[in-house]
């Protein structure tokens, strides 16, 4: 499925729910935010129909996100559905691990390949402090399971942040030389309630390579990684893991972009900076037939526009988790 620039859009990221079980400093308001009402988001059949629909134009990998899409009640029978999908031959969860250990070996069962698990801080305190609710503990617990059970990259997202946890990344470096993660940093975006951090609080991924360059030696580059993504990958020296970025702001990848977004209220998101969704909700509670559901997916691809412009500024009132992470 070509978009108008080329772009082969095979991948599909699925917001399942608006939930999440912490309240991370950058991403809400200590308050949370006003959940949408039940009515409102997408029942697990309604996604398992558009993830077929779009199955029939090109989709071939399934990224289940949030919220934390571990909350939402029926999401292993769904990855089973998605999983019977002839075509669909990817699907990974990205989840902030909490409740990863008690059900990865579920997820698993019901096809999930791959795990992205989001972890900003190796201090107890600092960790609780960030997420206001986290037990650090039971995201080690998670991690440790998501190795045990093969599956692999396990891939652990960092988001730096200047005065909250830049000090920290040469820890989460270090990690990967003697344990088989991925740790990806992910440069700071003005996303929501991150907006106002993301001035003298971001760090641009040169700084942080640079930092740990300094004082654990080069790093060498790594040129095929499963699921790479929008991440370039490094490694320090024979280490075990893998150390990437991920340069939305300073180095952005939307040329290499090969993904849609579905937000837990049905809108075909064809870019995370752009307002523009097409709506699939109304179509499906009318029961309009899997091909005209296809047909409308095809139509949000050609809306992909040829880059993001995060340096307009975000004008969406809605948050990340709102959006799907």
């Amino acid at each position: 499925m070509l978009d108008g620039y080329k772009r082969d859009i095979n991948y599909l990221r699925v917001s399942v729910t608006d939930r999440c079980n912490l309240r991370c400093v950058y991403c809400m308001p200590a308050e949370g935010i006003k959940t949408i009402p039940h009515e409102e988001i997408l029942t697990l059949e309604e996604i398992f129909k558009a993830v077929k629909a779009a199955s029939q134009v090109g989709i071939r990998k399934v990224r289940l996100t949030g919220g934390e899409p571990l909350v939402r009640l029926g999401i292993v029978e769904l990855i089973k559905n998605i999983n019977s999908i002839p075509q669909i031959n990817d699907i990974a969860v990205t989840t902030n691990g909490l409740l990863l250990k008690e059900m990865g070996r579920e997820l698993q069962k019901a096809g999930v390949k791959r795990v992205n698990i989001s972890l900003d801080s190796m201090d107890k305190k600092r960790y609780l402090s960030i997420t206001r609710t986290g037990k650090l503990e039971k995201v080690l617990q998670g991690i440790e399971e998501a190795l045990r059970l093969g599956l692999n990259p396990v891939k652990i997202n960092t988001v730096v942040v200047r005065d909250l946890n830049f000090d920290e990344v040469v820890d989460f470096a270090r990690w990967t030389r003697e344990a088989p993660v991925h740790v990806r940093f992910i440069e700071l975006m003005p996303i929501g309630t991150s907006s106002p951090w993301a001035g003298d609080q971001y760090v641009p991924a040169e700084e942080i390579k640079s930092t740990i360059s300094s004082e654990l030696g080069p790093l060498k580059e790594v040129k095929k990684m499963k699921g790479s993504g929008p991440a370039r990958y490094f490694k320090l020296g024979n280490a075990k893991g893998t150390i990437g970025f991920i340069t939305a702001i300073s180095d952005h990848f939307c040329s290499r972009c090969n993904r849609l977004r579905l937000t837990a209220t049905g809108g075909i998101r064809p870019c995370l900076f752009d307002k523009r969704e097409i709506d699939i909700k109304t179509p499906l509670r009318r029961g309009v037939s899997e091909d005209i559901l296809a047909r409308i997916f095809s139509e949000a691809v050609l809306l992909k526009p040829d880059r993001h412009h995060m340096d307009y500024g975000w004008n969406d009132k809605r948050v990340m988790s709102q959006i799907g992470g």
